[in-house]
């Protein structure tokens, strides 16, 4: 069986919100990481209007069968009426890197076994 992982862009209209996706995401092993870019300028239409604001860009690594459990749970921490959550797949990368991927979303119960990301 093919093991296939993504990338998923979310937006968040402060730090603090991003964080806390984030880390509900890491902890709950939806994701193996979050890097949060910030801040950002988004110029965006809405409501008949051209838009400009200061967002807080989240680049999270998954697996590309849990796409949809991040979106569920973005959706029920984020407070945006409509998120920004758009998934890509990892098409290449470095292979360790990706075993840590898949290593990480499996659970609390296989943790201990999960190697080091740092030296």
């Amino acid at each position: 069986m093919k093991r296939e992982a993504s990338v998923v862009f979310v937006t968040a209209g402060n730090e603090q919100q991003a964080e806390l996706i984030a880390r509900a995401l890491v902890d709950e092993h939806l994701a193996a990481c979050v890097n949060i870019v910030s801040p950002i300028r988004s110029i965006y239409r809405w409501g008949n209007q051209v838009q400009s604001d200061t967002e807080h860009l989240m680049i999270i690594k998954t697996r590309a069968k849990l796409v949809t459990k991040v979106e569920a749970r973005v959706r029920e921490l984020h407070s945006y009426e409509v998120p920004e959550i758009i998934a890509l797949p990892i098409v290449a990368g470095a292979k360790p890197y990706l075993e840590w991927i898949f290593e990480s979303t499996i659970g609390p119960t296989h943790l201990a076994k999960r190697p080091s990301r740092k030296k």
